[in-house]
């Protein structure tokens, strides 16, 4: 998406439940676009698909991008839920979440918050392209397109009944 918030491109990825490819998955969107005036890339989450952990240092390196990382709610983290989900092979899901670091509270020009982490590129910059991507409410209008377009992509579960 553009700053003029015009949509001027669209790629479909996937990531493996549980798996670890949830940062080659966003580089390899970011490759299938093939634009050279991405600035920066906005994602939902830094765990996905069931504890898939984007590595957002490594997504960054790998791009020479900035990564901004949002979530919506305040929690206490996801420790205990890895250990009990991976149980023996938590090790290195554990290593991945801790490598993320703490969120932080951006307060948003629409009074509403988000947590946020960051790598190449300080606080107020990140605060800055959020609000301005942000028209209402709390998700940028990047993030709220790319869930529109997951959920159209996404297999139905009433489609499986047939």
């Amino acid at each position: 998406m553009r700053s003029d918030r015009v949509v001027d491109g669209l790629a479909i990825g996937r990531t493996s439940v549980g798996g670890d490819d949830a940062s080659a998955s966003i580089r390899a969107l970011y490759r299938l676009l093939k634009r050279n005036d991405i600035n920066v890339i906005m994602i939902s989450g830094a765990i996905l698909s069931l504890y898939n952990i984007v590595d957002i240092d490594e997504l960054s390196r790998k791009t020479r991008l900035p990564v901004i990382c949002l979530t919506y709610r305040e929690t206490s983290g996801i420790e205990d839920s890895i250990k009990r989900h991976f149980r023996e092979r938590a090790g290195p899901k554990l290593e991945a979440y801790r490598r993320l670091g703490a969120r932080r509270r951006h307060k948003l020009k629409s009074g509403l918050s988000v947590f946020v982490r960051t790598t190449g590129l300080e606080d107020a910059e990140a605060q800055s392209v959020i609000d301005m991507f942000t028209l209402q409410g709390s998700v940028p209008e990047p993030v709220r397109v790319a869930r529109l377009l997951a959920r159209a992509a996404a297999p139905r579960l009433s489609s499986r009944r047939g």
